[in-house]
């Protein structure tokens, strides 16, 4: 399997110029960890997550630098950290030293990648611009997913790419602990699951799906670690 087979497309990109807060709510609203930072063309420029958003919180409580400590840090680094500190807009504080890959980017390469590079996702670029993002669920995914279901062409592949793109899109879904396969057009969705309806709500979601004929479960009541399950 290569990137193109597994990457999510439907991507909440981050202009360069919004405000920071704005950013921190649609991380909040949406339930994810980062985005991209694109500009007008596609251009991918960056990644604002939550550790670029708490260094840039927890930057308040810094302790001046004496003199002495500046000689021993370039004028250029420092502006940098302040600029990322204390910056308002998402190209001030976004990370710029990003790893990228292409659409024929095997997964094996991608997942030494994030193991390597101890990162959560990697973008996927065409000719410089963003076309998806490769997460380590989406590599879970591919390491639970039998052998048959990875054909990219198979029908049933095709089900399944639409249903987690459409799970992806809800954030009542916790696409990291409920796993949907999909055979001979039966949606099967494994993992924990907090309430059946959440249960009811992914049956309908799945249904929605062209092709699907039936859906099932195999899901377990989710532990208390998980959180908001009751």
């Amino acid at each position: 399997m290569r990137a193109r087979d597994l990457m999510t497309t439907s991507l909440v990109t981050i202009p360069p110029d919004a405000p920071v807060e704005a950013v921190a709510r649609v991380l909040s609203d949406r339930g994810i960890s980062g985005a991209p930072v694109v500009d007008a063309t596609g251009k991918l420029l960056g990644m604002v997550t939550e550790g670029d958003l708490m260094r840039r919180l927890a930057a308040v409580e810094d302790r001046p630098k004496s003199w002495i400590a500046g000689l021993f840090q370039s004028a250029e680094e420092q502006a940098a950290r302040y600029a990322r500190t204390h910056g308002r807009k998402a190209r001030d504080v976004m990370t710029t030293d990003l790893v990228t890959v292409t659409e024929d980017t095997p997964i094996e390469h991608i997942a030494r990648i994030i193991e390597e590079k101890n990162i959560r996702r990697v973008p996927v670029v065409r000719d410089g611009k963003l076309v998806g993002i490769v997460s380590r669920s989406d590599l879970l995914r591919a390491l639970l997913a039998p052998p048959q279901s990875l054909d990219a062409d198979a029908p049933d592949s095709r089900i399944r790419a639409k249903l987690v793109e459409a799970m992806r899109n809800e954030p009542w879904v916790d696409t990291y602990f409920i796993f949907p396969e999909v055979k001979d057009g039966v949606v099967t969705f494994y993992g924990f699951c907090r309430s059946e309806k959440v249960k009811q709500g992914l049956r309908v979601l799945a249904e929605g799906i062209p092709g699907v004929k039936e859906v099932r479960f195999e899901t377990e009541e989710a532990p208390p670690y998980i959180v908001g399950a009751p």
